[in-house]
Order: C-alpha cells, then sequence, then structure tokens
C-alpha cells in the first residue's frame, strides 16, 4: 500500500511554514498538515488567494490553525518583510514549495530570470533569513524541505548565462531552477551537519501532478492550444494533486526521513504512486557545482548563512 496521508503523525504543537500554500502540491500539503493539528502559515505571493484557499481547508477541517501571510518569493523586499513579521517567531519546518513552470522569460523585481528568481534564489534567501527561527541548535527535529522535480534531471547549471539573457528555453530554465533546489538541499543538509545542527535538509518531487502549475506557461503565451492539450494530459496521464502532495508530507513529517535524501513517488517511472527514497541526477551531487551555486547565490540576494562550509567530504 505505501506510506499515505493516513500516516502523517500527530503534529500538535509544530508550526510549519510553506511557500504557495494556496493551490496544488501546497494546498494539498496544508490541509493535511493543518487536519494532523499544525499551525500553518501559508506564504502566499496573493494574501486575497490565501484567504481564499484558508476557508477552503476550513470548510474540510473548521479547527484547522492557519495564518495566512503575504511572502512574493520574486521580490527581495518581500522576503524580508514577511521574515521581519515572523521575527523570533519558533518554526520547525519550513517547505519550499512555491514554483512557476516553463513560462516565457520575464525577470523579478530584482532583475533575476523569474523561474529561477522564484524557484530558487527567492527559497535561497528565505531559508537563509529563517534559520533562527528554525531552532537548530534548540530543536531536536526541524526540517527544510525543498520542493524539486523529475525536470531536475535534464538541467544543467550556466554559470555563464544563469538569467538566460543570451538564450533562453522556457524548459532549460525551469530545468536548471529545480536542479538548482535539489543541490542547494544536498549542499545545506552538509553545513548542517557540519555545524552539528538537529535539522534536516530534505529534496522532494511530486511526480506527475494535476495542478494548475502546468497551465501557467501556455497561458501567459497566450496559447489555447496548448493550454487545452496541458488538461488533457492532466486529466488522462497525471496523479492527483492530493497524491503529488505526499512526498513532501513525507519528508516534513515522517519520522524515517533522512536529512540529505530525496522522496518522490515510487510508481510507473516514478510519476505516480506513494512516497519512496530515489536518487537524483547525477549532476545534482556534484559538490563542486553546489558550492558555487551556493556562493554566486549569496552575492545576488544578499543573504549569507551563520553556517561553517563543509569540511573535506561530507556526504549528504
Amino acid at each position: 500500500m505505501g506510506w499515505t496521508a493516513d500516516d502523517v503523525p500527530d503534529q500538535y504543537g509544530r508550526t510549519i511554514a510553506i511557500t504557495g500554500a494556496n493551490s496544488g502540491i501546497g494546498l494539498e500539503a496544508t490541509r493535511e498538515l493543518a487536519r494532523n493539528g499544525a499551525t500553518v502559515i501559508m506564504a502566499c505571493r496573493s494574501t486575497e488567494r490565501g484567504r481564499e484557499a484558508a476557508d477552503d481547508v476550513r470548510k474540510d477541517i473548521p479547527d484547522a490553525d492557519l495564518r495566512v501571510e503575504e511572502c512574493d518569493l520574486g521580490s527581495l523586499e518581500s522576503i524580508h518583510t514577511f521574515a521581519d513579521r515572523l521575527g523570533d517567531e519558533p518554526i520547525d519546518v519550513l517547505i519550499n514549495n512555491a514554483g512557476v513552470m516553463a513560462i516565457p522569460r520575464s525577470e523579478t523585481e530584482d532583475g533575476f530570470e523569474t523561474q529561477f528568481g522564484v524557484n530558487h534564489l527567492g527559497h535561497f534567501a528565505l531559508t537563509g533569513l529563517l534559520l533562527e527561527n528554525l531552532r537548530l541548535d534548540d530543536e531536536p527535529d526541524s526540517r527544510i524541505v525543498t520542493v524539486s522535480s523529475g525536470v531536475h534531471e535534464r538541467g544543467e547549471i550556466d554559470f555563464d548565462d544563469l538569467q538566460s539573457e543570451d538564450s533562453y528555453d522556457e524548459w532549460d530554465a525551469y530545468a536548471q531552477s529545480k536542479l538548482a533546489n535539489v543541490l542547494f538541499a544536498y549542499e545545506l543538509q552538509r553545513r548542517l551537519l557540519t555545524a552539528d545542527a538537529h535539522a534536516k535538509s530534505m529534496a522532494v518531487h511530486p511526480g506527475y501532478a494535476d495542478t494548475q502549475l502546468q497551465l501557467r506557461g501556455p497561458e501567459q503565451r497566450g496559447s489555447r492550444l496548448r493550454k487545452a492539450a496541458m488538461q488533457v494530459m492532466n486529466t488522462v496521464a497525471a496523479q492527483s494533486a492530493e497524491m503529488g502532495a505526499l512526498p513532501t508530507l513525507y519528508a516534513a513529517t515522517s519520522p524515517d526521513a533522512e536529512g540529505g535524501a530525496y522522496y518522490g513517488p515510487g510508481g510507473f517511472q516514478n510519476m505516480r504512486g506513494t512516497p519512496e527514497r530515489q536518487a537524483s541526477s547525477d549532476r545534482s551531487y556534484n559538490e563542486e557545482t553546489a558550492r558555487r551555486l551556493w556562493r554566486v547565490s549569496s552575492e545576488l540576494t544578499g543573504v549569507t548563512y551563520d553556517l561553517p562550509k563543509p569540511k573535506g567530504e561530507v556526504p549528504a
């Protein structure tokens, strides 16, 4: 049968912050975390959509402990403001979930290519700003879960053109950002281990799940044909968003989840099914690339981590 939402352990007393909590994987993860007693901070670009999503959860779980907060991953100012609002509030789990996929080239307000800026740099900055909230030295089970994609397997980090200014392919840019997610999750785990911190960093992917994410690219291009084709594919081939959320829920809550691991659906071509530990792409384990990406990400965002560099070979 495998691990399902019924296996989520009691989360009472735990506070979990999740980006992109108003739709898709984020909304379904929010629902199950709240069902099991967690206080969920729903970090959303649109607080209006966030409140609508919270109301939807409360129809199913009237006593859900939810708080909607504005956090636009495409704006370093918004990320800093969100972190400032939290102050020193303790957080047990941070789920880096929000993202955009295969959209026409655009830039964030800070001048980053949007997919790289939102999917990777925004979450890099957010995690660094919330390290103290995660109580790395005191909390015995704090976790950082970063949601990637199976598409990361085609990704390469192009340090000569990170912002895709010289050439842009929407799927290559998406794959680069999702590979960056996995590299970041592993490098963060290595640094946590070196610091003897009581925390785990993990990467997950949802397989092929039916969410609105796949429709945004065709919508932004104004392509009705591509949007209709994607809707058909979602109906025929995709698993539900509820199933797609299981790897995230497993990494965030299971006592058996391990730091430095990569979890995804264990069914047909790793596109559907219940979660299992998997191997990510060979490029995702390249420590030299991970450390260079970390350094560049810190320079671009202006966010530094109070964590030591890994000494020697520290496996994730």
